[in-house]
């Protein structure tokens, strides 16, 4: 094991209380930006209150201390009614429009269908109980025809639902990314 020189070992003290520092006044400047963000009803996010401070991201994630009380400053209702609550841009608008206006289609299509379903029940019903029906047995592997391609049509619906939920989260992955590579390209 070497020891440093005496000067060596004040330019090293001198360098990590330096570091220390400037990794306060970081602190204090996030502790602010926090305070301010509360009081002003602005953005509670990490990427948010790093810009308020002039820091980087990543410094919030290493001093866990201040992430935690992020965390907990969004998780908490806002305290009088003066506070606008959360920011509503234009993006998450057309967000929202988007998704209502595919659950909406979704919803047509399932009323046409179960329409189409009640049709063919009050039909064959109808035919039934006139007694121009077929007999029994046909009529139970007919039911179970239907039943099958019930299943077959719900799970085809159910397997659109979750291609679409996936490309919008995936149009929402690029959007953020587009988002990301502009901030990195700005600075």
């Amino acid at each position: 094991m070497t020891t440093q020189p005496p000067t060596e070992q004040r330019r090293t003290a001198a360098m990590s209380q330096g570091r220390h520092a400037d990794s306060t006044r970081r602190r204090q400047r996030v502790t602010t930006a926090l305070n301010r963000a509360l009081a002003q009803g602005s953005e509670l996010s990490v990427s948010g209150i790093a810009r308020a401070a002039g820091v980087d991201r990543s410094f919030l994630y290493r001093h866990r201390d201040l992430l935690e009380k992020l965390h907990a400053l969004e998780a908490t209702p806002p305290t009088t009614t003066q506070t606008p609550g959360p920011v509503v841009t234009r993006a998450s608008l057309q967000a929202d429009l988007l998704a209502a206006h595919e659950r909406a289609t979704r919803l047509n299509t399932r009323a046409q269908h179960l329409e189409k379903r009640l049709s063919e029940a009050l039909g064959e019903q109808a035919w039934r109980e006139s007694g121009l029906g077929t007999p029994t047995d046909i009529d139970a592997l007919h039911h179970q025809i239907t039943h099958l391609e019930q299943q077959a049509i719900d799970l085809r619906l159910q397997l659109e639902e979750r291609n679409e939920d996936l490309a919008a989260a995936r149009a929402t992955n690029r959007e953020l990314m587009a988002r990301i590579n502009i901030s990195h390209h700005n600075r």
